[in-house]
């Protein structure tokens, strides 16, 4: 994939991407807001691994969100199976510096109409924490609708959180 966006450009991962990858997840406040696959600290050998892991998938669904010529986020989707793969969960981050721009929303926008049109599929989700209100107002600017809110379902850092259930609908 290589889309260029007003803000951004959505393209595959580089294995030249390791140290900008590192650099930007190796941030606790993004860390709050993922899931624990993401550590922290991110060390460059935690990039190494993730981009080993990606470029490996025979289908792409994890992308860089690439700002001037260097990755400073992730967004990806994973397609779900069985009765449920007309649909698939999205996640994104990107790094601190960036926050604020509209890049997000750009991206998702990019990423969301890919993954309907690749897989054919009728909705995209995600589950951000509730008190993540930037995530949540990104997707909500991409078309996402609020499906309920997932009391107590999550555990990060320790504190047992709530997640709200955004979900896009394609058009039939």
């Amino acid at each position: 994939m290589d889309v260029r966006l007003d803000g951004c450009r959505i393209r595959s991962w580089r294995s030249s991407d390791a140290e900008p990858l590192a650099r930007y997840a190796n941030n606790r406040k993004i860390w709050l807001n993922l899931r624990d696959r993401l550590p922290h600290p991110y060390r460059l050998a935690d990039a190494r691994d993730y981009l080993r892991y990606v470029r490996d998938l025979r289908d792409e669904t994890f992308f860089a969100i690439d700002v001037g010529g260097e990755a400073v986020g992730s967004i990806g989707y994973l397609p779900q199976h069985d009765i449920e793969r007309v649909s698939a969960e999205v996640g994104y981050w990107i790094g601190e510096p960036f926050w604020g721009r509209g890049i997000a929303s750009q991206a998702l926008r990019a990423v969301t109409h890919h993954a309907v049109a690749r897989h054919r599929l009728t909705r995209v989700y995600a589950l951000p924490f509730a008190h993540n209100l930037a995530s949540c107002r990104v997707l909500e600017k991409c078309g996402f609708v609020v499906e309920g809110c997932l009391r107590q379902s999550a555990i990060k850092d320790g504190v047992v959180l709530d997640q709200m259930l955004y979900a896009y609908y394609a058009a039939r």
